[in-house]
Formats: C-alpha cells, sequence, structure tokens
C-alpha cells in the first residue's frame, strides 16, 4: 500500500516535473538554435539549423560587429558591477543581521521593517527617483551609481534573510564566546561567519546575479559605450529594423555563461543555505 502511494506521488512528480522541465528548456534551446544558426536560416523553423556553425561566437568575440566594438569591455563592467555589489551587500547584510539578531540593537528590527517595505513598491517606480539622486551626487555615468543602487535594492531582503538564519543558531556559543572573553568582533569573525557560511554564499549570489542582469538602472545611469554592462549594450541589437539576431543570441549564451559557473562552483553551499539554522542546541 505504501509503495503504491509513493508511485502514485513519484507519478504525480512527474506528470508536474516533465511539462515545467520542457518549458524551461525550450526557450534556452532556441537561444542555442539561433546562435549556432547562419544568419538566413536562423528564422527557418527548424529544429536544427541545416548547416550549424560557430562563426557567431567568434564574431563576437573578436567584436567584427559595430554592436561589438566594446565587446569585452562591457562584458568586463558587468562582472566588476556584479562582484562590487555582491561584496558590498554582503558585508551591509552580514553586520546589519548580526547587529539585529545578535547584539539587539535597540530599533534594529524597526530598521530593518522599514528597510523591508520599500520593496511594496516597483523597483522599476524608484528609478526615476534613485536617478535624481545619483544626479544630485554627480555619480551619473559612474559604475558606482549603479553599484549603490543595486545595493540598495538587494541589501533589505539579504538583511532578513540573514538575519532569519542568525535567530536559528545557538545562543549557548554566544555565551560560551562571552565567557572566554571574546569581544563582539570576535565573536562576529570566529563565531557568527564561519557558522552562517551557506547563508552568506547564498545572498552574495543572489546579489551578484540580481546586479547581473540588471537591466532598467543600468540604462538610466550610464550612458558612455565604455561605461555600459553587457545587459545593457544588448539592447542596442534591439534598435534596427534588421537586427542580427543570431549574433544577439551568441552573446547572451555567451554572457550567461559566468552566473552559471558561479551556481554551479557554489551549488553545495546554496543548497545547504536553503536549510541554514538546522544547528541543534
Amino acid at each position: 500500500m505504501i509503495s503504491a502511494k509513493r508511485a502514485w506521488a513519484e507519478t504525480r512528480l512527474l506528470l508536474i516535473g516533465i511539462p515545467v522541465l520542457l518549458w524551461t528548456i525550450v526557450p534556452v534551446y532556441h537561444l542555442f538554435l539561433f546562435a549556432i544558426s547562419e544568419r538566413d536560416s536562423a528564422t527557418s523553423g527548424r529544429l536544427w539549423p541545416k548547416d550549424p556553425t560557430l562563426q557567431n561566437f567568434q564574431t563576437v568575440l573578436q567584436q567584427q560587429h559595430f554592436y561589438l566594438n566594446h565587446f569585452w569591455q562591457q562584458l568586463g563592467n558587468s562582472l566588476i558591477i556584479a562582484f562590487a555589489v555582491g561584496i558590498l551587500t554582503l558585508f551591509i547584510a552580514t553586520t546589519a543581521a548580526f547587529s539585529i539578531s545578535r547584539l539587539k540593537v535597540r530599533g534594529g528590527r524597526t530598521v530593518m521593517n522599514l528597510a523591508l517595505f520599500t520593496y511594496f513598491i516597483p523597483a522599476a517606480f524608484l528609478a526615476v527617483p534613485m536617478y535624481k539622486t545619483m544626479a544630485n551626487y554627480g555619480l551619473l555615468n559612474n559604475r558606482w551609481s549603479l553599484i549603490l543602487a543595486m545595493v540598495t535594492i538587494a541589501s533589505p531582503y539579504c538583511i532578513w534573510v540573514l538575519k532569519q538564519a542568525s535567530d536559528k543558531l545557538p545562543w549557548e556559543l554566544d555565551e560560551a564566546a562571552r565567557i572566554d572573553g571574546a569581544t563582539p568582533l570576535q565573536l562576529f569573525r570566529l563565531v557568527y561567519v564561519p557558522l552562517m557560511v551557506p547563508s552568506l554564499v547564498a545572498v552574495g549570489t543572489y546579489a551578484l546575479l540580481l546586479a547581473w542582469n540588471e537591466y532598467l538602472y543600468g540604462f538610466l545611469l550610464l550612458s558612455n559605450e565604455t561605461d555600459l554592462t553587457l545587459a545593457v549594450a544588448l539592447g542596442n541589437f534591439l534598435a534596427a529594423d534588421d537586427s542580427p539576431w543570431e549574433l544577439l543570441m551568441a552573446t547572451g549564451l555567451i554572457y550567461a555563461l559566468p552566473p552559471a559557473a558561479i551556481y554551479y562552483a557554489f551549488k553545495r553551499y546554496m543548497v545547504s543555505g536553503l536549510t541554514a539554522g538546522a544547528v541543534k542546541s
């Protein structure tokens, strides 16, 4: 009876999982299909191109199209901005969550809840005020404007996630460290951070990928071709009536490789981060 119930449960999961998997994979397959097709055959409707080619990737990597004149510099901008956002967000969220959860700073929870309140407002509505703020401080057309904007957007959620994970850590560890004479900084460095590594990796990766994929704020805050992120530069392909779709898809496929590599590199920690706080007292 139990095996029959288990088999039925697995069947239902398959009936749901297979369509979801196909729905997810089909766009990625078409992205790859365009990337290996010649210009005239990219929209032929074939399930596989008649003469697949890697020429599109060569064109992108060698910057042989005027839309790709700054490809490597724009890819570098994306990497710099994404990692800067990840590191800054991680520092702010980690210290804030530690102060609120372990040090019980007065008013900390109120500040966190007020920060989370900003998520009730769509990020697109905050774009114009953010633009005005950066203009007032003379940061427009500067990569720091996008970095600060994305840190502002990512930090409240990351603080909340780390605070929830921190609340589940046993207080006995803090008490034992204080009895041994540990200062708050030593408690943070020697007890808190090592136990929070899975959650730190998870929120750091979230902030990094959020900045990596951001288009709207990058479009508003950056205008120089040499300062753009690749995500924004890809939008230039849509400016022409006869866009080189095969080059756009090849560039998009290359742009998707770094976050995929980051995810698989930290996959073990991210899975652990989802169950953070499962520490027995």
